[in-house]
C-alpha cells in the first residue's frame, strides 16, 4: 500500500474533520481574495473623489473585523486538522507495537532495537506531518493560487495575469528536480537516524561492560561518527529543502517584473486603472503562499514516502508464529511432546532431533543436559516461541497451535535463563502478571522464592526501584524476583530454564523445597525444571538428559545414576566440586 492510499484511507474514516478544516480553509482563501479587490476599489474611489470621510472609515473598520475573523478562523482549521493527524500518528504507533508484541523471537533476531525505536518515534512523525501539514498546506495553497489566478484573469486583466503566469512552469521543473533529490536524501537522514538510535541503545544496555573493557573512549568515537553522519544526511536533506525557497523567489521576481511592465503600459493607455493594478500586484503577492506551500508539500510528502517505506514491511512482515488458536482456555492436563525436531531459521543441523517425552498433571520434568544440548530449545517450542518442523506437542488431547497464543501463555509461568525486570518497584515486578495481587500475596510469593528477607534489608523494602532491567539488583536477587512473579501467578505449568544458576546451593534447596509444598498444596501443577546444576532436578518425577538435540538418558535420579552414563559421571564431578567448595 502506497503512503497516498493510507493517507487517503484515514482522510475517509476522519472526513468531518477534514470536511470541517477544508470549509474553514476555503473561507479564509475567499476573504483572502476578497481584501485586495476591496482594497483596490477603495484607491479608485478614492482617486476619484468618490468616497467621504466616513465611508473609509466604515471600509477600514470592515477590513480589521475580516481581518481578525480570518485570523480566527486560521486558528480553528489548524486545531480541527491537526487534530485528525494526531490521530493518525496514534494508530500507526499503536499498530505497529500491537504487531511487535505479537512477533516472536526469530524477528528480533532479524531486527535492531534502535532501527525500531526510530521507526515508532522518527519515521511515524513524517508520515503524521504529511498526513497533517501536508494536507493542510497542499490544500489551503491549492484554494489560493485558483481563488487568486481565478480573480486575476477574470476580476483583473486576463492578458496581465498570462503575462506574469509565463515563469512558473520552470518552477515547476525545478519543483519536480528538487523533490526526487529530498526523497533520497530523506530516507538516507532517516537511516542514519536510526543507526545513531540503536548504537545510543546498545551502549546504555552495555554500559557496564564498556566501563570494565575501558572501551568508554571508543564508543564515543563511534557515537560522534554516527551522530556526524546523521548530522551531514539531514544537513543535506535541509539543503534541498531550502532550495525551494530561491525557485520561489526567482518566479515571483520574473512575475512581479513582467506584471509591472505590462501593467503600466496599459495604465499609460488607460487600459487598466491604477486600483486595479494595484490589487493585481497584491494578488501577486498572495502568490508567495502558494508557491511556498507547493515546496513544503512536495517535501513532507517525500519524506513521508521514505518513511511509510521503512514502516511498511515492519507492519506487513509475516507473524514468526501465527496464532490461529480457537481455544480460548486450558484445562489441566497430560503433556505430551511426540517425535519432535525442530531447526532454527538459517540453521541446517536441528537443535532438537525426534524427542519424544510426556508429563503429568502435577508432576516434574527435569531436563539436563550440556550446553547447546537443546534444553531452552525445547522450553521455546512449548511456549510457542519456536515451530517445529515435525512432530507434534499436546495439552490435554490438544495441539498447541489449536490453543490462542494469550491463552497458552496465559497458562504457563516462565523464568528464563536472563530474567528481565522492569523499571518499576520491586512490589511491581513480582505482581506483574497479577497486577489485583495483595501485598500479602506478594510478599508470600517473594518469601517462596527465598527473596524476602533480602528485600527487606533495601531502605524502601517492596518500594525499592530496581531500575532499568534491574541494574540495583545481583544477578541472583533479579533471579529470585522473576521466580517470585511466577510462583505468585499460580499457571498450571511452571517453567524454569537454568533459574537458579545465580544463586547459591542453599537458596537453591530453600528455593525447591517451596515448589514442592507447592506441588503438593496443588497437585494439578505441573513444573519443567532445565539445569546445568543436578541438584536442582535430583527429586523430579522423571529426567531427561539431551545431547546434541536428541534424548540420550530418562529416568529417576536413581536410575540414572544407576545406568552410570553422562548423568552419573556429571553428579559425581558436581559433587566433588560441591565438596571441594565446602572446603
Amino acid at each position: 500500500m502506497s503512503l497516498s492510499r493510507l493517507i487517503s484511507g484515514f482522510v475517509r474514516s476522519h472526513w468531518r474533520s477534514y470536511a470541517a478544516a477544508g470549509a474553514m480553509l476555503a473561507l479564509v482563501a475567499v476573504i483572502g481574495v476578497w481584501i485586495p479587490r476591496k482594497i483596490g476599489a477603495m484607491i479608485d474611489a478614492l482617486a476619484a473623489h468618490r468616497m467621504s470621510h466616513g465611508e473609509l472609515l466604515e471600509g477600514i473598520g470592515l477590513l480589521l473585523v475580516i481581518g481578525v475573523a480570518n485570523y480566527g478562523l486560521r486558528v480553528a482549521w489548524r486545531i480541527r486538522l491537526y487534530s485528525a493527524a494526531y490521530r493518525l500518528g496514534v494508530e500507526l504507533r499503536t499498530r505497529f507495537y500491537r504487531r511487535l508484541t505479537l512477533q516472536g523471537p526469530g524477528f528480533y533476531q532479524k531486527q535492531r532495537t534502535g532501527d525500531l525505536m526510530a521507526l515508532a518515534t522518527n519515521d511515524i512523525d513524517a508520515i503524521e506531518q504529511a498526513a497533517g501539514e501536508a494536507m493542510l498546506a497542499g490544500f489551503d495553497g491549492m484554494m489560493s493560487l485558483v481563488l487568486v489566478i481565478g480573480v486575476m484573469v477574470l476580476g483583473v486583466d486576463w492578458r496581465l495575469a498570462l503575462f506574469a503566469l509565463i515563469p512558473f512552469p520552470l518552477m515547476a521543473y525545478a519543483f519536480w528536480r528538487i523533490s526526487s533529490h529530498i526523497h533520497t536524501a530523506s530516507s538516507d537522514s532517516l537511516k542514519r537516524f536510526a543507526a545513531l538510535n540503536d548504537h545510543v541503545q546498545e551502549t546504555l544496555t552495555g554500559v557496564r561492560t564498556l566501563r570494565t573493557l575501558g572501551l568508554e573512549q571508543r564508543s564515543a568515537d563511534t557515537f560522534a561518527q554516527l551522530a556526524g553522519k546523521a548530522a551531514d544526511a539531514s544537513l543535506t536533506a535541509q539543503r534541498w529543502e531550502a532550495a525551494y525557497e530561491p525557485a520561489v523567489g526567482l518566479t515571483l521576481t520574473a512575475a512581479t517584473g513582467l506584471s509591472l511592465g505590462l501593467g503600466g503600459y496599459l495604465v499609460w493607455t488607460d487600459q487598466l486603472t491604477i486600483g486595479a493594478l494595484t490589487s493585481f500586484s497584491m494578488y501577486l503577492g498572495q502568490l508567495i503562499w502558494p508557491m511556498f506551500a507547493a515546496g513544503w508539500v512536495l517535501s513532507l510528502i517525500e519524506r513521508g514516502r521514505a518513511a511509510w517505506a521503512r514502516l511498511q514491511p515492519m507492519l506487513d512482515a509475516p507473524l514468526t508464529i501465527e496464532d490461529r488458536g480457537t481455544i480460548a482456555q486450558l484445562a489441566p492436563g497430560e503433556l505430551k511432546v511426540e517425535h519432535l525436531t525442530v531447526c532454527y531459521p538459517g540453521q541446517t543441523e536441528p537443535a532438537l532431533t525426534d524427542v519424544s517425552l510426556q508429563l503429568q498433571p502435577g508432576q516434574t520434568l527435569g531436563l539436563v543436559g550440556p550446553t547447546g544440548a537443546g534444553k531452552s530449545t525445547l522450553i521455546r517450542v512449548l511456549l510457542r516461541q519456536l515451530a517445529p518442523q515435525s512432530g507434534s506437542v499436546t495439552w490435554a488431547g490438544h495441539a498447541l497451535p489449536d490453543y490462542q497464543l494469550a491463552a497458552l501463555r496465559g497458562a504457563i509461568s516462565w523464568v528464563p535463563q536472563e530474567s528481565f525486570l522492569f523499571s518499576a518497584t520491586i512490589a511491581e515486578n513480582i505482581a506483574l502478571a497479577k497486577p489485583d495481587a495483595t501485598r500479602q500475596d506478594v510478599e508470600h510469593a517473594a518469601d517462596l522464592a527465598a527473596i524476602h528477607d533480602d528485600i527487606l534489608l533495601f531502605p524502601h523494602r517492596y518500594e525499592t526501584e530496581v531500575g532499568e532491567k534491574g541494574i540495583t539488583l545481583s544477578g541472583g536477587q533479579r533471579q529470585r524476583v522473576a521466580i517470585a512473579r511466577a510462583l505468585l501467578s499460580d499457571n498450571d505449568l511452571l517453567l524454569l530454564d537454568d533459574a537458579l544458576s545465580a544463586v547459591d546451593t542453599g537458596t537453591e534447596t530453600r528455593i525447591l523445597e517451596h515448589l514442592e509444598q507447592l506441588r503438593r498444596a496443588r497437585p494439578v501443577r505441573s513444573a519443567i525444571i532445565a539445569s546445568h546444576r543436578l541438584s536442582a532436578v535430583v527429586d523430579a518425577d522423571q529426567i531427561v538428559v539431551l545431547k546434541q538435540g536428541r534424548i540420550v538418558e530418562r529416568g529417576t535420579h536413581d536410575e540414572l545414576l544407576a545406568l552410570d552414563g553422562w548423568y552419573a559421571s556429571q553428579w559425581r564431578y558436581q559433587q566433588l566440586e560441591a565438596s571441594i567448595d565446602a572446603a
